[in-house]
């Protein structure tokens, strides 16, 4: 019960009656605050307790005190997915077995708040343009990941707040923003914002439904599903003021791609993007949820749109009922939520989009802020492929395919993959139903996609289907090869399956090809692990890539290819009007496709149901699982603290913008790999690798596969790809080159902690914990880095490793580090609160010189310093709940 310091409870009037509310309108101040602050603030209103929540912290966010300042927030919901959701249960599970070891009851680790996983991340796109390509695929699925969803549907039972929504029910964001999103909802009487943390940073999906959600890492959704409250300092929060509206023949892809391309530039790490102006009421919802799915492409924490008209109507169209959109309608006006176009809130910084400036775009090769205009692509692929040929080494790089032999088939850039897939853009019926127009109008010009290029339509719901289905475009989209292939996170994620044999073939000799989705995410090695060349475009591009087969095209000047009257067609040719794609999509689509659709969204099909779960309040783990095993966090004294790290070498020196996939893949598991051995060598045929995503439950699998993405450079070994490491011995005269987790096993058997040296925005991509797990599995103490993506620098604090971050214009090389050091860190003796800034020294281990540089400490709250003194939050959990269980307090 908050203790109310403001006196701000009071009475609302709802449609099925009245509800407390915390009123904002009772703290002065708050009617210029931004709306995502505003969120903020009602938040500590309701939780104000004199101790983790008080006073002085709502004047915090009222008199601006962000970036300073640190708050408790307490998320209503959290929000998971299988391939983060199965190690958050193992971790759970592993806490359980940790309390019965000492003699507790396994049930004092349960859920507190409501949790929802959705079952998304795991089908993959084995089967495609073929009818029983669905049913196939979903076979293969429950076959690969039964002992998985085993595991999941225990959980279920055994946590009293988790709900499973089973697989083939769409995407999670998704199926958040069209069913399970609040917005406003009344819990034991008292209405309240709906808020959520959720383990896949795009989370921030339903900050287009102005709901305040945000993605962290399956460790610190551990912590908000057992009560814990999420510590973060008060977000400073960019305006982004929307004016105008889109051209014709631009679609929200161009949109959210030139805005992840400004906001990238601009730097909003760290900060709330939040929409504001004229524009937004010319937005509608399906634009901004696609605008705030790519909120982690930007880099910010959030990317949020206020309540309005728009918001109401979505509800209706999407089967909410009457009450739920009453209640949002009169808590938003009563609290100063809704948006009035007139209005500039207090930002802490504003930028201008003009929507008129827009122009068709894709983004590419390697980044979703690279952005391009349409007509570029070609000039991107020479420029890729040069800087590829002057990085390989002549003598070890692979034979170049006869040009002859390929004269009419692919050339360097062929398109390889071309998926619609992703939450991203088939929550958006305007670009889903461009891309049916366009294949329609393709087949009726003759047009088909060329033999290498593998096509697929894996929607994040199923109601995407029945629209186009109503519209009579299903029909064209297969027969261009876009036929469905599944619901749910497929080729964005890495689950593309294997390339068309023909293409395969020549990629292994030397070929370059290329991938063109609607998702999200097109880091190195993430959609397919022998596709080098990634492209995001809006879906209507997709077929029009599919159809071209290369990336050395420019679709504003060049054919896509010859119609069957013998004419050149082009890309404006097969292009629908607005006109044209505003009249099918409203005519198509109605509440009652979602009503039905959601209506049986927890039952699952047979296969689900067919499937038996283990019984028990603590899980039996099976010593011969190649999907799941006890993690080993919990293994260690339970008095573990944090000293100095001395005498550490290093494990990796890397660049700029590593990401989470570089640090941990999640794609493919290839059977050449230290971990495709391991699981070759325990019996598991080639066909049965699955993912590194899949097998996040396994940490003898992951730890394998730390920083081993084949895309990844550690400057310690210059020419070889991802995976490698060398060890220099005791005086830097023996090196040793060898996979990372045999020189991370050398380095531990002489007792010494390692650390890794990298570039700008390390960590940046999917709020994947594992990648600080994997970091700490191998023995890594620090990381210091020029800068940290916001999720991974908490998740390596909750992993028990410490962030240390460059001063402003320093780095390894200004500073002349190559590895070839031994290091020391200073200041944080077991007996000493870390302070902000540390000495490192390091000392070359052949010249002997030496060097002392200092680096920020980035333990931003005293919650991270809570966590790093015990070891990781793990430890931090079942010391609090077994001293909890001894002395009542909680």
């Amino acid at each position: 019960m908050s203790i109310d310091s403001y006196r701000s409870r009071r009475t609302l009037r709802i449609p099925a009656g009245t509800a407390e509310f915390f009123h904002l309108g009772a703290v002065p101040g708050t009617e210029d605050l931004p709306f995502a602050h505003k969120i903020m603030v009602e938040n500590l209103l309701r939780h104000e307790d004199g101790d983790l929540v008080t006073a002085a912290d709502v004047e915090a966010v009222v008199e601006g005190g962000a970036g300073v300042h640190e708050i408790a927030f307490h998320p209503s919901r959290v929000f998971l997915h299988d391939t983060n959701g199965v190690p958050v249960l193992t971790d759970l599970a592993a806490l359980r077995d940790a309390v019965v070891r000492r003699g507790g009851d396994p049930r004092l680790i349960d859920g507190v708040v409501p949790a929802e996983l959705t079952v998304d991340h795991s089908v993959s796109t084995d089967f495609f343009a073929r009818p029983d390509a669905p049913r196939l695929n979903v076979r293969r699925e429950y076959e690969r990941n039964h002992e998985r969803y085993r595991f999941l549907k225990w959980g279920q039972k055994a946590l009293r707040t988790l709900e499973v929504v089973p697989p083939g029910a769409g995407i999670m964001h998704q199926i958040n923003v069209e069913h399970l999103a609040r917005v406003v909802e009344v819990r034991d009487g008292v209405a309240l914002p709906d808020t959520v943390t959720g383990t896949d940073s795009h989370t921030t999906m339903v900050n287009g439904l102005s709901v305040l959600a945000w993605g962290v890492g399956g460790i610190e959704a551990e912590a908000a599903m057992l009560g814990q409250p999420v510590s973060l300092l008060v977000p400073p929060v960019v305006g982004v003021e929307l004016v105008g509206e889109l051209r014709p023949g631009v679609t929200a892809t161009d949109l959210v791609l030139t805005v992840t391309e400004r906001l990238r530039r601009l730097g909003v790490v760290g900060s709330i993007v939040e929409f504001f102006g004229p524009g937004v009421s010319a937005t509608g919802l399906a634009t901004r949820c696609t605008l705030a799915n790519m909120s982690p492409e930007f880099g910010s924490t959030s990317a949020i749109f206020p309540v309005d008209r728009r918001t109401l109507d979505f509800l209706r169209l999407t089967g909410r009922d009457e009450a739920r959109v009453g209640l949002v309608e009169a808590y938003a006006k009563e609290q100063g939520l809704w948006h009035d176009p007139a209005h500039h809130p207090r930002f802490d910084t504003t930028v201008t989009v003009d929507l008129t400036e827009i122009v068709p775009s894709l983004a590419g090769p390697r980044r979703p802020q690279d952005r391009l205009d349409l007509g570029e692509t070609a000039h991107a692929l020479r420029g890729f492929l040069e800087a590829a040929e002057r990085r390989s080494d002549p003598a070890t790089a692979p034979a170049a395919p006869d040009t002859a032999e390929l004269a009419d088939a692919a050339r360097d850039g062929a398109v390889a993959i071309a998926a619609i897939t992703s939450c991203t853009n088939t929550s958006n019926p305007a670009v889903m139903v461009a891309a049916g127009l366009l294949a329609r109008n393709a087949v009726r010009r003759g047009l088909r996609p060329r033999s290498w290029v593998k096509t697929s339509l894996a929607p994040g719901s199923r109601v995407v289907v029945d629209y186009l289905e109503r519209a009579g475009l299903m029909r064209a989209l297969e027969e261009l090869g876009f036929g469905l292939v599944g619901f749910g996170c497929m080729t964005c994620i890495g689950n593309s399956g294997a390339l068309v044999p023909e293409l395969a073939d020549r990629v292994e000799a030397g070929l370059t090809v290329a991938s063109v989705t609607s998702g999200n995410r097109n880091f190195d090695g993430r959609v397919n692990n022998d596709v080098s060349l990634n492209f995001l475009a809006s879906p209507p591009l997709v077929v029009a890539f599919a159809l071209a087969g290369t990336v050395d095209i420019d679709l504003t000047a060049e054919p896509l290819g010859t119609g069957t009257d013998g004419e050149p067609v082009m890309l404006a040719d097969l292009w629908p009007t607005e006109a044209e794609i505003e009249e099918v999509a409203s005519s198509s689509i109605t509440p009652s496709m979602y009503t039905e659709v959601y209506s049986t969204l927890f039952d699952g099909d047979d296969h689900w149901r067919g499937l038996d779960a283990p019984e028990g309040d603590v899980f039996t783990w099976d010593p011969e699982s190649t999907y799941l095993q006890r993690p080993p966090f919990l293994d260690g004294p339970d008095d573990t603290v944090r000293g100095d790290i001395t005498g550490a070498r290093v494990l990796q020196v890397l660049g700029d913008s590593v990401t989470t996939d570089h640090i941990c893949p999640a794609g493919r598991i290839p059977t050449t790999s230290a971990a495709g051995r391991f699981l070759t060598q325990r019996g598991v045929p080639d066909r049965e690798m699955n993912t590194y995503a899949s097998r996040r439950g396994n940490w003898r699998v992951m730890r394998l596969g730390g920083f081993a993405n084949p895309r990844l450079e550690n400057r310690m070994t210059p020419g070889r790809p991802g995976g490698s490491a060398v060890d220099l011995g005791e005086h830097g005269d023996e090196p040793v080159v060898d996979d990372v987790h045999v020189i991370a096993d050398r380095h531990r058997e002489r007792g010494r902690p390692m650390i890794v040296l990298a570039g700008r925005d390390y960590g940046a991509g999917s709020s994947r914990d594992w990648a600080a797990k994997v970091t700490a599995l191998l023995g890594v103490r620090a990381v210091i880095a020029e800068s940290f993506e916001r999720i991974h620098r908490s998740n390596l604090v909750g992993a028990g490793v410490l962030p240390l971050q460059f001063e402003d214009g320093q780095s390894a090389r200004s500073l002349g580090l190559t590895g070839e050091e031994e290091y020391t860190v200073h200041g944080t003796a077991d007996d000493a609160e870390v302070p902000s800034h540390v000495t490192v020294a390091a000392r070359h281990l052949v010249s002997g010189w030496t060097r002392e540089f200092t680096v920020r400490a980035r333990l931003d709250t005293s919650r991270e310093r809570l966590y790093y003194r015990h070891g990781g939050l793990l430890p931090y959990i079942l010391d609090r709940t077994l001293r909890g269980e001894r002395t009542g307090d909680g």
